[in-house]
């Protein structure tokens, strides 16, 4: 997958000058809003003079700042896209590849087996020890309350994670579906809360404003996403991003749930003997109760 134009600003500052240093800055923090500013706006806020921003745009590899603004347009356009869009733009050489005109195996498993490896190894390669970490700490915590929220899709991750939390702490709930008890739900946030959200590309509109709640209300967002990153990642403490790379027109998630899986085990090994009690006498429980 092509790195967005904030990994490559990143990886280019140690190239700027000071001075455009200030310039790419100013251009991650508002990212990407603020790329879409005037470059008269972006040199009062960043304090430096309009050349300066003109310049910065030159020694990140464009001609001007209009063509890094149009790299920003060719990107969004991605982090927006649909199944369908994928499937009309990428679908035709796709369904050619996989034909069997020369005898090859139709599935083409190994090319698929190939690009799945690549995901999951460039998401575990990219991700922040330090926000794994965080993460760690936040959902092992028995003092804070975890709530999990999902999409049309990624519904089944939240699923995924909290069902195995419950298993080994305390207090985790998932966002509910009807109208009158999610508002009721989200009006109680408060600062013992920590709330997951997952938000991958066509973005939800709902999950941000989740996001933004949350924060609002003192307590901690962890938001799942993919290298485009929801809208939900501007409230969040923790931002962990997966790959979602796929040879079809719908983006992998099997490199979130390799993450995710990463994840429950780094929480046990931290919530320690509490954890394994609790697992215990949830298998009790489950067995009396006719429900294993």
């Amino acid at each position: 997958m092509s790195p967005t134009l904030a990994d490559e600003i990143r990886s280019r500052l140690g190239d700027l000058s000071p001075a455009e240093r200030k310039v790419a800055r100013v251009l991650l923090a508002g990212y990407p809003a603020a790329v879409f500013e005037t470059v008269a706006t972006i040199a009062e806020r960043a304090s430096v003079s309009a050349p300066t921003v003109l310049r910065c745009a030159s020694r990140l590899g464009y001609k001007g700042f209009p063509d890094l603004q149009a790299a920003l347009r060719a990107e969004l356009d991605v982090r927006t896209a649909s199944p369908i869009t994928l499937y009309e733009t990428g679908g035709s050489s796709q369904r050619e590849a996989s034909g069997d005109a020369d005898g090859a195996d139709p599935h083409r498993l190994g090319e698929r087996l190939a690009l799945v490896r690549q995901a999951v190894s460039q998401t575990f390669k990219e991700l922040a020890p330090h926000e794994f970490e965080d993460a760690v700490d936040l959902l092992a915590d028995p003092r804070r309350r975890v709530h999990v929220a999902g999409g049309r899709f990624t519904h089944l991750l939240a699923r995924y994670l909290g069902l195995h939390l419950t298993q080994f702490r305390d207090q985790v709930d998932f966002l509910p579906d009807g109208d009158v008890e999610r508002a009721s739900f989200l009006a109680q946030l408060g600062r013992r809360d920590v709330t997951v959200v997952f938000d991958y590309r066509r973005y939800e509109t709902d999950k941000t404003v989740i996001a933004e709640l949350a924060r609002e209300r003192g307590g901690k967002v962890v938001v799942f996403t993919d290298p485009w990153l929801s809208p939900a990642a501007a409230h969040a403490d923790v931002v962990l991003i997966s790959q979602v790379a796929s040879d079809s027109p719908y983006d992998s998630l099997t490199p979130a749930v390799a993450l995710i899986e990463a994840l429950i085990a780094a929480v046990l090994e931290r919530v320690g003997g509490d954890g394994h009690e609790r697992m215990k006498r949830a298998e009790d429980v489950a067995r009396r109760a006719g429900l294993l």
